[in-house]
């Protein structure tokens, strides 16, 4: 691949804008050498402002997201885009968010351009499990962890009930719920399926990978390793 398409690929500009780089030198091999656009030069060496070059498609990027943005690319408001460099959601293949979190949800969200992976991650045969602490509105009665492992609540308008949900007890109005399904608002709909209502929630795992410290609206890209440990659960 010419090396204007691939610059261009990873959202660094149109390829005039990526052309007009090479001319005026700020592309460079890792010594600091000038490249011209019909070098061949590994990825890994290349250099633009001398900073090192985007990883190429198979980026997995972790976000930890703050309540108020969204997972989408067109909402008026704050996006989790807005988070990161902008020429990430120039890429091409896109960056697309690995599910979703709502605009009320704070916590650890995946986003990648590589198709198979987010399906794999997504997929219910995957069976990942995700992990969410939640507020709640009102004190818990004491049955809710055994309807919730049982595997028969049923959540409004729907008639499968929900796959067994680990529910741990923090204080009266506080749990941690470990589940294994990805339905739409899940966690808040089986908790007003339950009578109460849950005022905040924070997702903290999925599979095996935390968030490992990283603070609120701050990003990292994904290791081998890492995507090895969200599926070694």
């Amino acid at each position: 691949m010419r090396l204007v398409r691939l610059i261009g690929n990873l959202g660094y500009g149109s390829r005039k804008e990526v052309a007009a780089m090479f001319r005026t030198g700020r592309i460079t091999d890792a010594a600091c050498e000038v490249l011209y656009a019909d070098d061949k030069v590994a990825h890994a060496d290349i250099r633009i402002d001398q900073e090192p070059l985007d990883p190429a498609q198979g980026l997995v990027l972790m976000l930890h997201k703050p309540v108020g943005y969204t997972c989408s690319t067109k909402d008026p408001g704050r996006i989790v885009y807005d988070l990161l460099p902008p020429r990430f959601r120039l890429r091409s293949p896109v960056l697309s968010t690995v599910g979703r979190l709502d605009r009320d949800t704070s916590g650890l969200l995946l986003l990648t351009d590589d198709g198979a992976l987010l399906h794999r991650i997504v997929s219910p045969k995957s069976r990942l499990s995700k992990v969410y602490d939640a507020t709640l509105a009102n004190d818990l009665r004491g049955n809710e962890a055994a309807v919730l492992a049982s595997g028969t609540l049923l959540l409004e308008s729907e008639t499968t009930p929900l796959l067994p949900v680990q529910m741990e007890t923090l204080d009266a109005r506080s749990v941690r719920v470990t589940l294994t399904e990805g339905r739409y608002h899940q966690v808040r709909r089986m908790f007003a399926a339950l009578g109460n209502h849950v005022e905040t929630l924070h997702r903290s795992r999925i599979g095996g990978l935390g968030l490992q410290e990283l603070p609120s609206g701050e990003w990292r890209a994904l290791q081998s390793s890492d995507i090895e440990q969200l599926f070694n659960t």
